[in-house]
């Protein structure tokens, strides 16, 4: 499997009373209760998507969301 260059995380959605995984350059996300959880179920799914991807020999889309390295 290629190395994992795609930002993920999680945060609390006020609305719908959950946690949000989030990794947009890959999956739109996944949600649930634990947000520890909700981080490993959603590194277990980007890694389903890329040994997909890797499977049928198609290329990973190009990482661009980036985390914010400094506050202005």
């Amino acid at each position: 499997m290629k190395l994992d260059n795609y930002h993920k995380w999680v945060e609390w959605n006020d609305e719908d009373q959950v946690y949000l995984g989030r990794c947009p350059d890959i999956i739109t996300g996944i949600h649930g209760d634990d947000p520890i959880q909700v981080y490993k179920d959603l590194c277990e799914v980007v890694e389903d998507v890329i040994r997909h991807f890797e499977s049928e020999n198609r290329s990973l889309p190009t990482p661009r969301v980036r985390p914010m390295l400094e506050v202005a």
